[in-house]
């Protein structure tokens, strides 16, 4: 999908509704304010590189790194933002495909900062394509949307039968150490994600939706007064799904714990899907990472360094 097919999709979605307003100091997607970011892995010499590499500011990737000792194979890129955080009118697209026995890991600087907006809103498009027996983790940092500001993030997932990826998406009710307005105080938060195979066979969709004003937010089944959240998605074959969900604890005890967690099984055997609420943003890290140290080793049989805590 080019960059016009996917910004002209995003701005479609219902939610937008009210937030097309140009803003009076620089035009929504002009000049400056479009991002791209096109990474590609693949095998060369017997391990796995960055063989593919296109940035355009205010994104960028300097280089892959093999800092993990546990896993050094795997190629590590962070992904910087100079820009300091989204702005109004920002639209963004990140590409990346990882070829045939291939593997990646993709993270982020730090958190991805959403600012205050008062016209439009702020974009994010990204497709993920992994080939036959491709790996990658892909666990950007938190996303914290600050008070009156509108993010919407469209994700495209096309994953090979024998492909294994861990996706994630994590954020943050908003500054809520700042001020008290701040924690939902953001109009508009929308994450969807579809997942598809290479032959363009459906696999499911899922997305999280948050407006301003919704008085089920807090809700015991949805954040429950929880200020942090995350959703990571295991796509992987069917035998290896099932023995990462053997292993994984569910974290829900009968007094309020720092963070609740669960496993669920994603539609047409496509994998699982990890859920986690908590009450800071580490008690959010440690359910997801005891989850990511579980699909490494049953895919790769590969472990997390014991020190290995977050990047």
């Amino acid at each position: 999908m080019s960059l016009h097919e996917s910004l002209r999709r995003i701005d479609e979605y219902r939610e937008l509704n009210g937030f097309r307003t140009e803003p009076q100091q620089m035009r929504a997607a002009g000049p400056g304010k479009i991002g791209a970011l096109r990474l590609g892995f693949s095998m060369r010499g017997g391990r796995s590189v960055l063989s593919d590499l296109y940035r355009v500011t205010p994104l960028l990737v300097q280089q892959a790194l093999y800092w993990d000792e546990a896993m050094p194979e795997l190629p590590i890129c962070s992904i910087i933002s100079i820009g300091g955080g989204i702005l109004q009118g920002d639209r963004y697209t990140i590409d990346i495909s990882v070829d045939e026995g291939a593997c990646a890991q993709v993270t982020s600087q730090g958190a991805n900062r959403i600012h205050q907006m008062d016209a439009n809103y702020a974009s994010q498009h990204q497709t993920v394509t992994l080939a036959r027996d491709a790996y990658l983790e892909f666990l950007p940092d938190f996303t914290i949307p600050y008070r009156d500001s509108r993010f919407i993030n469209d994700t495209d997932l096309v994953v090979h039968e024998d492909a294994t990826l861990l996706y994630g998406e994590m954020m943050m009710t908003g500054r809520k150490h700042h001020h008290a307005s701040e924690r939902f105080g953001f109009d508009l938060l929308s994450m969807t994600v579809n997942a598809r195979r290479p032959d363009g066979r459906k696999l499911f969709t899922e997305k999280v939706l948050i407006e301003k004003g919704n008085e089920t937010i807090d809700f015991a089944a949805v954040m429950g007064g929880y200020d942090a959240f995350a959703n990571i998605l295991c796509i992987a074959p069917p035998a290896v799904a099932e023995r990462i969900r053997e292993r994984v604890n569910v974290n829900f005890g009968d007094e309020p714990p720092r963070a609740i967690s669960g496993v669920s099984t994603l539609p047409n055997g496509a994998g699982l899907m990890l859920r986690v609420v908590g009450i800071e943003s580490y008690d959010v890290r440690a359910e997801v990472r005891n989850f990511w140290k579980v699909v490494r080793e049953e895919t790769r049989g590969r472990t997390l360094p014991e020190e290995f805590l977050w990047r």
